[in-house]
Formats: C-alpha cells, sequence, structure tokens
C-alpha cells in the first residue's frame, strides 16, 4: 500500500486558501462601494465562472494574496450578473474584460487589469 501511495502521490488534502470575498450581486451595492472607497480600498474582482482562463487568475490571485490590509474584496460573477458588471463599467469608467481586478479609492478606478495583468497588480501600493 506504501509503494502504490509514494507512485500515485497519495498525500494529505492541501487546505485552500479562503479570502474574505463580499458577493457583488445587486447594482446598488455599487454606491456603498464608492463610498467605501473614501475611507478604504475597495477591489472588484470580476469573474466567469465558465472560463479556464478566468478561473486560472482567481487561482493566482488567491495564492498570491497576503494582505493582512485595509481593503474590502468584492466577488462579482459576471454571468449571473451581467447587469452588475455592466453597470460596473459604466460607473467606474472601465471597460469590459473578464477576468478583471478593480481598485477603487476615493470614488475612481485607480487601476484595473485582466487576465494575465491581474497578478501584476501591487495591491500594497493602493492601500
Amino acid at each position: 500500500m506504501g509503494l502504490f501511495k509514494n507512485v500515485f502521490g497519495a498525500s494529505e488534502p492541501k487546505e485552500e486558501k479562503v479570502l474574505p470575498w463580499q458577493a457583488l450581486t445587486e447594482v446598488a451595492q455599487l454606491a456603498e462601494i464608492e463610498k467605501q472607497s473614501q475611507t478604504k480600498t475597495q477591489v472588484i474582482f470580476k469573474h466567469s465562472t465558465t472560463c479556464g482562463i478566468s478561473k486560472m487568475a482567481m487561482k493566482q490571485f488567491v495564492s498570491a494574496y497576503n494582505l493582512d490590509a485595509n481593503l474590502n474584496l468584492h466577488y462579482l460573477d459576471l454571468l449571473s450578473y451581467r447587469d452588475v458588471s455592466n453597470e460596473t463599467g459604466y460607473k467606474f469608467q472601465v471597460i469590459h474584460q473578464s477576468p478583471q481586478l478593480l481598485i477603487i479609492k476615493n470614488g475612481v478606478a485607480v487601476a484595473n487589469a485582466s487576465h494575465g495583468g491581474i497578478s501584476d497588480l501591487d495591491l500594497e501600493k493602493f492601500v
């Protein structure tokens, strides 16, 4: 039995890192995000649940995230909440992409990135 464990890589399951996401499901929440951004950085992760690239970008973001910072993380399932996704673009003046990360401070998007560029953003400089 030990031989099979070694050969087939059986090991203890890894505990997945869980971030304190706040679900973004209603257009009205955008006004609250804008308001909260006056005192605390707000981050919106727009995610397509059926896209492999989006899933990979989300995994990379979660695994690289190591801030114990003064910011709020918002998760937007853009397929389920297309109206919220569209309004996010209008409100914060960003062109829709997926996956996409928006950093909101003082009521405006101070940075945004999509696809592989998400992992290039240095969140610390926006906190």
